[in-house]
């Protein structure tokens, strides 16, 4: 067998040279999207990569690769086009102890200039008599085996000991001891189900750094079914652990992962609690990859939510607004602008031209170019002549609404016509194009909306069930963007599309069809494989 060996350990490598860094270990494109209703694509995967490298993580988990052959090849194009840009973040990928597991995670990742194999077994007695069906023997003989086998292809190897706050102790720390033995560089301290409290959980952390010998980073990675994943993570790294697990948004299997954002901020106000301890991380980039993800994903941010949320700064109560009016510093422990929540809003308009619109992404961090680029921009004129001024905001929402087309030709949205009330059926027709022939169908609904979906079902012929609708507002004003994110299901694929436009009906309408084409898309592709690989 020959492999390309990474022989050094960024997480090591970065605490003996400054034993205050902490690592940012952001799992958003593994966990987060193990968050029910969420699938991203490869292209998706790869934007919110490129973002969390503009926003400097240590490390990106870009997914399960034996998952899916899909998953597989998201994290094969981060580990090659992210991995490999200057100053990049390491690529991470997660694997069970399978040797075969193991083999192919490395495949996916071998391609990066630094990349990190994170093995993974579970270590508590309900998960290994209900789910593993092992004893502890086997269980250390597994967790020896897809270590030794990760070290092999990389010197940078992390393990977990799954439901670790689970796990009666001793047993822990004889599973992280075979573990460091093997080869691990460092260990992570799953609170996978969220049972942790956070001084019980720092004592834990505290108790694993007495007993556990070797040179290997302390990890914690703490989901938030009490609420305190938070809360857990700073404890753990209280305690003194050196590398956090985190998800932006708090995105993440259930109630969901320490939030990015919250934590690094955390550490960032409060240094007289965390003395010594750094991040490299620019925390003027956080709104930005918040709105991003939550863009993509289809998972709104909650208008209260720490830090990145649309009220983190707002003030209602009289009082508030008078103390934020004479120092912000009465009623504010966070400068919006350093997790850019306030900045310079750019205003375009129907005059602004195909320049100043290029120009207006790249300052925004948004690398667009050839057909997506012109798709993009036609899409702003159009929004533009009914919308007095474009934000910011608005040109994201735009842009993500057309960079989840495929370029790969599907259905588009010629015309759209709809007519509804307290009187009469609601109706509407639709034309769409494809291929350059055009396609009509009307269709009565429950509501406008459902009947221009149900036109579009008519007139693609592809039959689909509604298991997701989300709709927010992009900006204020009576003019503002509607952003609207469906969920479809359909032959058993699950699929999401997004559509913005100042009438909520349109952006529906694109929304439901830009759904339909990824489904078109994936089944195509699908079909491609079968007859690539053959029976």
């Amino acid at each position: 067998m020959t492999t390309k060996k990474t022989t050094n350990s960024q997480a090591a490598a970065s605490t003996e040279d400054d034993p205050g860094h902490l690592v940012v270990f952001d799992t958003t494109l593994r966990d987060g999207e193990q968050s029910p209703g969420i699938s991203l694509d490869a292209a998706e995967k790869l934007e919110i990569a490129e973002q969390l490298a503009r926003v400097g993580v240590d490390y990106v988990e870009a997914g399960f690769p034996v998952a899916s052959q899909g998953d597989f090849e998201a994290v094969q194009a981060i580990a090659r086009e992210v991995g490999n840009e200057p100053g990049a973040p390491a690529i991470c990928g997660l694997s069970r102890t399978h040797i075969a597991d193991v083999d192919r995670c490395w495949e996916a990742l071998r391609d990066a200039a630094r990349a990190r194999i994170h093995v993974f077994i579970s270590t508590s007695p309900q998960h290994m008599e209900h789910m593993l069906k092992m004893t502890q023997a086997q269980v250390l003989a597994e967790t020896r085996a897809g270590v030794a086998r990760a070290r092999e292809h990389t010197g940078d190897v992390e393990f977990s000991p799954q439901d670790a706050t689970r796990t009666p102790l001793d047993f822990m720390l004889e599973v992280l001891v075979t573990a460091v033995e093997a080869g691990a560089t460092t260990l992570n301290i799953p609170d996978t189900v969220g049972y942790g409290i956070p001084w019980d959980f720092g004592a834990l952390i505290q108790h694993i750094r007495r007993q556990v010998p070797g040179d290997y980073v302390l990890s914690t990675h703490c989901h938030n079914d009490l609420g305190l994943a938070t809360a857990n993570t700073l404890a753990g790294v209280q305690a003194g652990a050196r590398q956090v697990e985190v998800c932006v948004n708090g995105l993440g299997e259930r109630a969901g992962n320490a939030a990015l954002e919250e934590v690094v901020m955390a550490l960032r106000i409060r240094p007289d609690q965390f003395p010594g301890i750094t991040t490299t991380v620019r925390t003027e980039e956080l709104a930005r990859v918040s709105r991003l993800v939550a863009r993509l994903t289809g998972y709104p941010v909650q208008y209260n939510k720490a830090v990145v949320g649309r009220n983190a700064f707002a003030h209602e109560s009289g009082i508030h607004q008078h103390g934020v009016l004479a120092d912000r510093s009465t009623y504010e422990i966070i400068d919006a602008a350093s997790v850019g929540q306030v900045g310079r809003q750019i205003v375009l308009g129907k005059h602004s031209g195909r320049h100043a619109f290029a120009d207006t992404l790249e300052k925004m961090g948004i690398h667009v170019q050839g057909d997506a680029l012109n798709q993009a921009f036609a899409r702003f004129k159009e929004l533009a002549d009914r919308k007095v001024e474009i934000t910011e905001a608005d040109i994201e929402a735009i842009v993500a609404e057309e960079l989840g087309h495929d370029l790969i030709e599907g259905f588009k949205l010629e015309a759209l016509e709809v007519s509804g009330g307290t009187v009469g059926m609601p109706r509407a027709g639709v034309v769409l194009s494809r291929a350059g022939d055009k396609i009509e169908a009307t269709s009565e609904g429950n509501g406008m909306i459902d009947a221009a979906c149900s036109a579009i079902r008519t007139a693609t012929g592809v039959q689909t069930r509604l298991i997701g609708f989300n709709v927010s507002s992009v900006t204020g004003g009576v003019d503002a963007l509607g952003d609207v994110v469906v969920q479809l299901e359909a032959e058993g694929l699950k699929v999401s599309g997004r559509g913005v436009s100042t009438d909520v009906v349109e952006a529906s309408t694109r929304a439901y069809l830009a759904a339909v084409n990824r489904f078109v898309r994936i089944k195509a592709r699908n079909e491609r494989r079968q007859v690539e690989i053959g029976p």
